[in-house]
């Protein structure tokens, strides 16, 4: 199989849909790999770790699309993609498809078949995938926060963590799943008095039973300096 990574055209997407090491695994099994040139440098990845490891680096993305069976990559295939699709093409990347009716078009229209991340499902009924971008999303939510609590970002200018003599914020999150789970965990380890809601009574509780060492959480509602949407 030709297993084609183009670079990723999305505003401020650094990411890359494969490592080096990725691409080893895929020449040990006997597939040919095409790597758009630069594509893995936003990720610190500079072409040579690619082609050391056997990929062919390409400089014009229409030859990622062309030639390939699958194409990988990480955000959906952009409009100015959409051109390059063609029938008999697979591609491997999140989707969304639910907020991009346009784009849903566009593949059954070229009649491309497409995996999406999101929905890729263990036997456990986990989503592996989703799971590890929710976690970084949590975390990362508790990071945005504690920003724009400073008053130079017209915050209240108070400190997640407090300092002596002055309580900490209080942070309310949204949902007590993967991201609430580890926007909770962060947060609390940053020193802040955290409440998490959740529609599922059971989530709380495993919530709880998960960080019950810490008596800054709680599960009932009050005043709050953030609020961080995790559902």
């Amino acid at each position: 199989m030709i297993i084609g990574i183009p670079k990723e055209t999305t505003d401020q997407e650094l990411r890359v849909g494969i490592t080096p090491s990725g691409v080893a695994s895929l020449m040990q099994r006997g597939h040919r790999v095409l790597i758009e040139k630069s594509a893995g440098v936003g990720s610190g990845i500079p072409d040579t770790n690619y082609s050391d490891e056997g990929a062919e680096m390409v400089s014009n993305p229409n030859i990622i699309f062309s030639s390939s069976d699958l194409v990988v990559k990480v955000k959906e295939v952009q409009a100015s993609e959409w051109s390059l699709l063609h029938p008999g093409l697979t591609t491997f990347s999140f989707l969304s498809l639910g907020s991009n009716p346009a784009l849903a078009e566009a593949l059954l229209k070229n009649k491309v078949t497409t995996v999406a991340y999101e929905t890729i499902e263990m036997d456990d009924g986990s989503l592996p995938i989703l799971k590890t971008m929710s976690a970084l999303t949590g975390r990362l939510a508790v990071d945005v926060a504690s920003h724009y609590l400073k008053s130079s970002q017209g915050g209240s200018g108070k400190l997640l963590s407090g300092i002596e003599g002055v309580l900490p914020a209080k942070v309310l999150i949204l949902g007590a799943g993967v991201a609430g789970f580890n926007a909770a965990e962060l947060a609390l380890n940053m020193g802040a008095q955290v409440t998490v809601l959740s529609r599922g009574r059971q989530r709380l509780m495993e919530l709880r039973d998960r960080l019950q060492n810490n008596k800054r959480l709680k599960t009932d509602i009050a005043s709050h300096d953030s609020i961080s949407g995790a559902v």
